[in-house]
Formats: C-alpha cells, structure tokens, sequence
C-alpha cells in the first residue's frame, strides 16, 4: 500500500498543478503573439525529449551489448528512460492534437504555459521514475491533466461554437 500512497499523493499535487497553469495560460493570452505561442508549446518537451534520446545514443555508443540495437537491462538506466521516451511521445501526440485548438479557442497564452509545464514535468517524472517508480506519478499526472482538462474545455466550447 505504500507504493499506491506515494502515487496518490503524486497525482493530488498534480490536480492541485493544473491550476496554476491553467491561470497562467489564460492570463498570458493577451499579449502573447498567436502564431509563435502556438507553434513554440512543444519545443519544452521537444528538448527534454531531445536530451532523452541523445543519453539513450550514448547509452548504446559505450556499451557493447546495446550498440547493435538490443534491448536495454531490465531495471538500468537506459531502460528507464526508454519508457520515460515511449510516454514522452505518446503525450506530445497528444499535445499536437490539443493545444492547437485550445490556443485558437482561448488564446495563445494557454499553449505557452502548457509547453512550459509539461516540459518541467518530463523533467519530474524522468527524475521521479530513476529515483523511485512511484515517484513518477507527479511528473507523469502533472503533464497529463492540463492536456486533459484542455481537451474537455476545447470540446465543449469548440462543438458549441459548431452546433448553437
């Protein structure tokens, strides 16, 4: 049960994170040019996605075992951040099909603070899953929620603006 509290608690402070980004992101929408906010939200992730890909190159570089491409040990550092990389890509997919129509329905600010987050945040759950896996649940509910929260927010707005 110790495990579960430690991810409970992770997934209460980052319930408790979407607000503040979301306040930032709203607030900053009207000075924020819209075309660069837009286009710039996932550069955040992009390099923390970046460092993550170039450690595991090194990784495979110096190690014989892993040069001809072979699965990383079960547990080491590399395999660690091969998951951290495969839940990085799944999120940004998602971003890339979110943020956009949140920043056109709620202005530019909302994507900027979302990329900032959510780079910050890959940097936590990273962080979070080589010290602990049970750890990683802030870093991982704290880029996931807003995307969440602003793909509900998007919808419902965007298909009222559609059907009334």
């Amino acid at each position: 049960m110790e495990k579960q509290r430690k991810v409970a608690a992770g997934m209460v402070i980052a319930a408790i994170w979407v607000l503040p980004v979301l306040w930032l992101g709203f607030s900053w929408g009207h000075w924020i040019d819209p075309l660069p906010a837009i286009m710039l939200a996932g550069l955040p992730g992009g390099m923390v996605m970046l460092t993550m890909v170039a450690r595991l190159a090194a990784g495979r570089f110096f190690s014989p075992g892993n040069i001809d491409g072979e699965a990383f040990a079960p547990g080491s550092t590399e395999e660690i951040t091969q998951r951290v990389l495969t839940n990085t890509t799944e999120q940004l997919v998602l971003a890339a099909a979110i943020w956009p129509a949140a920043g056109v329905l709620f202005g530019p600010g909302l994507p900027a603070a979302l990329g900032i987050s959510f780079g910050l945040t890959r940097i936590a759950f990273w962080l979070g899953y080589l010290k602990s896996p049970p750890l990683r649940a802030f870093g991982f509910a704290a880029g996931f929620y807003p995307t969440v929260v602003c793909a509900v927010l998007s919808a419902i707005v965007g298909l009222g603006r559609v059907f009334f």
